[in-house]
């Protein structure tokens, strides 16, 4: 197969948000440096991170014009010099955290590239390097979830919430799990021992009465903005912790006096890209737990609502209003002409 100079990819243009992500038919094919490797992509996952981007939000992120995107999987076409662990042929699924997933073509890590189960396409595996070590690590790690522990998971239909969902069930916590209401029926088949109505004004207060006043051991804060504050106000005190990996809903602020006084919890940061560059021993467990859980049948392949290229616009901004239901996929539709 050869491999064309141009492709189609998706541009962000400004830092005005997805609206002004732009499908273009002629950007260059990138050449895989040392280390890398060049995939055909077959699917590509639609982030929260990709919206940080899009707004100029992603600290170090990267600046417009770029390509967007920041997950895919793939055929590997073209090895980077000193690449010997990965055959030509073979489907890996990495991060490119400076953007360039949304494209017909791709470069990647080889080392931090992950080898597609058996048996799974390209768009089951989306989720395995973004959604799902994430939401492993807030949970055990950092999160220290285990039976007969309780946790609130926020935005519970999303793609990271509803692993997280399926993962704390799995590890014998009892589930509390906030969306919208047209999305409980999807948490509920999930397992989730209860659903709340994540627009609530009184969501820390149905909580607490759930929890017979005392709290949950953790929350899994993705949404920040005033969801923050409900969050804090629902975790036990003392022992209880936050595990904040997210910002959908906006900024959020807190006070050491509110620390000492108001909200005596354990609060703590979670990028997972950060985890991978200061704590590789962490990730490297998470990632073990991960790949058992897989063949153990707890995670089973995705299945992702998948957009065409040219759609992915309005697949960010339907994200970026919280109007999807789990993961969503962009898939290039590669032509193989050169």
């Amino acid at each position: 197969m050869s491999i064309p100079a141009t492709m189609r990819a998706l541009q962000q243009s400004s830092f005005d948000g997805p609206k002004d992500l732009k499908l273009v038919p002629d950007a260059p094919v990138p050449n895989p440096g040392p280390g890398e490797v060049l995939i055909r992509v077959g699917a590509a996952g639609v982030n929260f991170v990709d919206i940080s981007q899009s707004l100029g939000v992603f600290a170090g992120g990267p600046r417009p014009p770029y390509l967007a995107g920041i997950e895919a999987a793939g055929e590997v076409v073209a090895l980077g010099e000193g690449v010997s662990d990965v055959e030509l042929g073979s489907h890996v699924i990495g991060v490119t955290i400076m953007g360039g997933a949304f494209a017909e073509y791709a470069v990647l890590t080889a080392a931090s590239s992950a080898p597609l189960p058996p048996g799974w396409t390209d768009e089951q595996a989306l989720g395995m390097v973004v959604s799902w070590p994430t939401a492993l690590a807030a949970l055990k790690p950092l999160g220290q979830i285990e039976a007969g522990r309780t946790v609130l998971i926020h935005a519970a239909a999303g793609g990271t919430g509803q692993v997280a969902v399926k993962l704390a069930k799995h590890y014998g916590a009892t589930v509390v799990a906030a969306a919208s209401p047209g999305k409980h029926a999807v948490i509920k088949e999930l397992g989730a021992d209860h659903v709340l109505d994540s627009g609530s004004s009184d969501l820390a207060a149905e909580v607490l009465r759930l929890t017979g006043g005392n709290g949950v051991d953790l929350v899994l804060e993705s949404v920040g903005g005033a969801t923050f504050e409900a969050s804090l106000a629902a975790t036990k005190r003392i022992t209880g912790r936050v595990v904040v990996f997210g910002l959908a809903g906006g900024d959020a602020s807190i006070t050491n006096w509110d620390l000492v006084y108001k909200h005596p919890v354990h609060l703590i940061g979670l990028n997972i890209g950060i985890l991978i560059q200061s704590t590789p021993h962490i990730f490297g467990e998470v990632m073990g737990e991960m790949f058992g859980l897989i063949a153990g049948g707890v995670l089973s392949p995705g299945t992702p609502t998948v957009h065409e290229l040219a759609d992915g616009p309005q697949a960010l901004q339907d994200l970026e209003a919280r109007n999807t239901v789990g993961k969503m996929a962009l898939a290039p539709a590669v032509s193989l002409s050169a």
